[in-house]
Order: C-alpha cells, then sequence, then structure tokens
C-alpha cells in the first residue's frame, strides 16, 4: 500500500480537498443541521470557534498519519456541503477506514454522497493499492447501514458496546467492508449508478 498523502479527487459534482483552514467558514455553515450530527459521536459545533476546535483535531489526526480529512466541495459553486475522511490507515495491513462523512442536509439524497464514496473508494483501490476499505455504522442509524450497503459494501458484523460517544452513550457500531476482489464488480455498479460507463473517467 502507498503512503496515503493529501489529494484532491475531482467527480461530477463534488470535489473532495483535503481540508484546511480557509474551509472553516463555509464548513461551518454547511453542519448547521441537529439531525446531521445525530449519529456522529461529537456534538454539532454552534460556534465557529468550536469549528475550529473539530478542524484542530482533524488536522492533529491527519499529522499522526492516521487520518486524512476532506472537505466536499459543490463543484458548481465551490461551496463547502459537506466533510469526510480516511481513517484507520494501516500500511502494514493495506487497509482503511471511511468514515466521519456528513452532507448538509439538503444535499441528502443526492449523487453527492454516492460520488464522495466513488471517489475515495477509487483512490483507495486503484492508487494507494488497498486489499479493504471498511466502514464502521451506529447501530441505530438505519439510514446509514442502507446507504453503504447499496455502495456494494458486505455486512461484517457487530461490535457490541464498542464506543462511548455523545451523552456517554456506549454505542454498538456495525462493520461493513469492500475487499479488493470485490472492487471491480463494486466500481462498475458505483459507475453506473453515476451515469459515468464502466470505463468513463471521472475529469
Amino acid at each position: 500500500m502507498r503512503e496515503v498523502r493529501p489529494v484532491t479527487l475531482e467527480g461530477r459534482s463534488v470535489r473532495l480537498e483535503p481540508m484546511c483552514e480557509e474551509q472553516i467558514a463555509g464548513v461551518f455553515e454547511a453542519a448547521q443541521h441537529d439531525e446531521i450530527w445525530a449519529y456522529l459521536p461529537v456534538d454539532r459545533p454552534g460556534t465557529e470557534a468550536e469549528m475550529r476546535q473539530w478542524f484542530d483535531s482533524a488536522q492533529e489526526a491527519r499529522r499522526s498519519g492516521a487520518q486524512l480529512p476532506f472537505a466536499i466541495i459543490e463543484r458548481e459553486t465551490g461551496v463547502p456541503i459537506g466533510s469526510t475522511r480516511y481513517m484507520a490507515v494501516s500500511p502494514q495491513d493495506s487497509s482503511l477506514e471511511i468514515g466521519h462523512t456528513w452532507l448538509a442536509r439538503e444535499y441528502w439524497r443526492t449523487p453527492a454522497n454516492t460520488e464522495s464514496k466513488y471517489l475515495l473508494l477509487r483512490h483507495a483501490f486503484d492508487d494507494l493499492g488497498c486489499v479493504r476499505v471498511w466502514f464502521k455504522s451506529d447501530a441505530r442509524n438505519l439510514n446509514s447501514h442502507r446507504a453503504i450497503e447499496r455502495l456494494g459494501a458486505q455486512r461484517e458484523g457487530v461490535l457490541r458496546k464498542h464506543m462511548r460517544v455523545k451523552g456517554g452513550f456506549q454505542r454498538d457500531s456495525v462493520i461493513f467492508s469492500i475487499v479488493s476482489e470485490e472492487w471491480p464488480e463494486v466500481r462498475g455498479r458505483l459507475e453506473q449508478r453515476l451515469g459515468l460507463g464502466s470505463s468513463a473517467a471521472v475529469p
């Protein structure tokens, strides 16, 4: 597996940019809906100062090599509409997690989430040489489970009482994964859903 480095991933409707300080205000604006944060392990940043703390924490994880946070940018407007990350980067195992993904409420049930995941998966498998990409989701978040399964990920099981999250709740986490042998078929289905064609490249 090659080193995970900051990279911009271009799609048709969204662009994933390594998170930077200039994006804080825009990301904060996109985050202003409590429903977005219902199953994320931290509370919604209520002020730009709290968003900066969230940003600083993400950057510290990036510097450690464990994570690579992205801002999700709407290509047409150049406006941040959410965030996602590579997490649990494990070069020795050639694997990583895609997680901490959220979108502004008005972009739910649009192609933005599917295309963001496609770009991350394509980079992980085709460029970085991963053999496994995985996802974890709060066991209560059934919408997230369905969205991950629609990507083509396989449900592996449940980690019981896995994480203590906001409010002191000890959540169960459901684990999903895609492995390298499955990726060509998954990629083809995602490209069909996105109208890219089986051999099309996202510009």
